[in-house]
């Protein structure tokens, strides 16, 4: 996949960069707000990571902004390159199962994690709680130091304050649906 030129920054990065200056937000300040490191923050701004959405969530809350916002930007940019709004970081697609709900304290998305995949970077770690739902496949979801092993059938509720990351240990790609509420 070829680069991306630095006056080619994704839309929802810069987004982030406009309202963080905006506000007069120091990195130091919004990473002391979400718990990212400030390299992952200058990388998702550069549009050289394309953030997920426990991510935006948490980058949403610490800019005081609705986190729709940064959501739906997301999904305008790659609405053209990909069907039904499906975001692709690394190793992992979303798609958004409630759309319009940008004012809403509870969003659902449909996650497909690649086999063999985590989610790279740093973990997730957001206000609120998490549900996930796995329709096929096996993952991992870690939360804390706790390794929670799910197989289709299988669900989790969790506190998303705790830091948690999700992996597929498996051979097939892993379909799952994951609820996020956000007070």
């Amino acid at each position: 996949m070829p680069r991306k030129k630095a006056n080619a920054l994704p839309q929802v990065g810069k987004s982030i960069k406009k309202i963080r200056i905006a506000k007069k937000i120091s990195y130091d300040a919004l990473a002391n707000e979400t718990g990212f490191a400030i390299d992952f923050i200058k990388q998702i701004e550069a549009g050289k990571v394309t953030p997920p959405v426990g991510a935006l969530l948490s980058i949403s809350r610490a800019l005081e902004i609705d986190s729709g916002q940064l959501l739906k930007e997301q999904e305008d940019r790659l609405a053209d390159r990909v069907k039904a709004y499906t975001k692709r970081t690394q190793n992992y697609a979303y798609t958004s199962l409630t759309p319009g709900a940008e004012n809403k304290h509870l969003k659902a998305f449909r996650v497909t994690v690649d086999p063999k995949q985590q989610h790279e970077g740093v973990g997730y770690q957001h206000e609120g709680e998490e549900f996930v739902y796995v329709l096929e496949g096996q993952i991992e979801v870690q939360v804390g130091e706790h390794v929670n092993k799910l197989k289709a059938g299988d669900s989790l509720h969790f506190n998303s304050n705790i830091r948690h990351q999700m992996r597929n240990a498996g051979k097939t790609p892993t379909e799952m649906i994951v609820v996020v509420y956000s007070p």
